[in-house]
């Protein structure tokens, strides 16, 4: 598959660990809305906090979670547990169903390694690949001429604020920028999430180009389909950060200040380290991830709904690692908020392997997939379904009524599979043949 023409998939890990305890610079543009009426914003964080634990720092909310969130807008267990800072990896692990997928450390070091080489000399080789796939015929950046502002802050808010006040500059002086690792705000069922692009380009003429670098090879011009699509999900996701920061921008410097809707895809050439890239196409992956996130249902009015006892606090012991809190409590608080499990929750969950179990014990047809609940129409369960397939029609007692599309295929199919079966016979034993001469 081409990767001009490929979707994407893995996600940057948050990397900043360090407090939030810097307030937002007024030049950040503000993407958080203030409360509904008659809602209170700071009873509704303290509602939060409740359901996190006393004393539990909440878990950043980064680009790997607004990919899962943007696939699957209909689970709202996951959008509070993301909402809250709910470590969702301990809480499947204190469930007995921990789950048991990520990236290699070996991965992880290689990736490091590559990004630091691609960004190495001021990086001067992604720029002169940003230029041939993105600015070809305009006059290439020189090494000197680029500006690498230092984006260090306190926190993900003071580190947003920071790359706004860089971007801006940067874009007011009309000239070429690379953001190193910039951090961004995007607004999330009510929650701010910080995402971290790889960089962030800023052209003289004031756009803007996300840039993703990835460890993957791309063999004569193709990479991994899935693996292209994962960071074209993510590229949009840093997109749809950056316009807000964009209008900010434009109002301020009065100029035209435009976020490219291609990034720039860096990955190692065939079978070497040696970096090559092609500009993928983000709208359609864009347009999906904003659609869908607004879909999303405020976390405070979810947290509302839930019993007030409703916590997801482990009680760790003095370890820090070990939960004293019985795995049936625990059961019982994620139960009280509502799922929507699809098979492709495994590649994208902490506690998928939880809500799979529990999707099958109830014969939940989404367990089957997307594809197959579209399918079934009316039918919820398993236990339907089978029933519907085993009639043999519609019982002559029951008054006329139109026949469910579903049903009337489900039935044609179990009879088909029944004449199938009764006519299958074992073949009869071939005659001799002649030996060979």
């Amino acid at each position: 598959m081409s990767v001009p023409d490929a979707r994407l998939r893995r996600v940057n890990v948050f990397r900043d660990s360090r407090p939030a305890s810097a307030a937002p610079s007024p030049e950040q543009p503000t993407t958080t809305p203030g409360p509904r009426p008659g809602t209170s914003s700071l009873m509704g964080r303290g509602r939060l906090t409740e359901l996190r634990g006393p004393g539990v720092r909440p878990r950043p909310l980064d680009a790997r979670a607004l990919a899962a969130l943007a696939a699957n807008p209909g689970c709202r267990r996951r959008a509070l547990l993301d909402g809250a800072g709910v470590d969702k990896g301990a809480l499947a692990q204190a469930l007995g169903s921990p789950a048991a997928y990520g990236q290699s450390q070996f991965a992880i070091v290689r990736g490091h390694a590559f990004e630091a080489r691609v960004k190495s000399d001021g990086g001067t080789e992604l720029l002169r690949l940003l230029h041939e796939r993105l600015a070809p015929g305009t006059p290439a950046p020189a090494p000197d001429e680029v500006a690498t502002p230092d984006l260090s802050a306190a926190g993900p808010e003071g580190r947003t604020a920071r790359t706004a006040l860089a971007l801006r500059e940067a874009t007011a002086a009309g000239g070429w920028a690379l953001l190193d690792h910039p951090m961004l705000a995007v607004e999330v069922a009510g929650s701010p999430a910080y995402v971290e692009p790889d960089a962030v380009v800023v052209h003289p003429d004031g756009s803007w180009t996300v840039v993703e670098i990835k460890s993957f090879p791309m063999i004569d011009g193709s990479a991994d389909a899935a693996k292209v699509g994962a960071a074209v999900r993510q590229a949009a996701v840093y997109v749809l950060a950056l316009e807000p920061v964009a209008r900010h921008v434009g109002a301020h410097t009065g100029r035209p200040v435009r976020v490219g809707d291609r990034a720039l895809l860096v990955c190692p050439k065939d079978f070497s380290n040696l970096p090559t890239a092609a500009a993928v196409d983000v709208r359609k992956q864009l347009a999906t991830t904003r659609r869908q996130l607004t879909r999303l249902t405020r976390v405070e009015e979810i947290a509302a709904t839930l019993p007030p006892e409703t916590t997801f606090d482990l009680r760790l012991a003095d370890d820090g690692k070990t939960a004293t809190r019985p795995p049936e409590e625990l059961a019982q608080a994620v139960e009280a908020v509502g799922a929507a499990y699809v098979p492709d929750c495994l590649a994208a969950c902490e506690l998928a392997f939880h809500c799979r179990k529990r999707s099958r014990e109830d014969g939940a047809v989404e367990a089957l997939g997307r594809g197959i609940r579209g399918e079934l129409g009316g039918l919820r369960t398993i236990e339907e379904v089978l029933a519907a397939a085993g009639r043999d029609g519609p019982d002559p007692a029951a008054p006329e009524e139109p026949q469910d599309p579903a049903v009337a295929a489900l039935r044609r199919a179990a009879a088909l599979r029944a004449e199938a079966l009764a006519g299958a016979a074992v073949p009869a034993p071939r005659a001799e043949e002649p030996g060979c001469r």
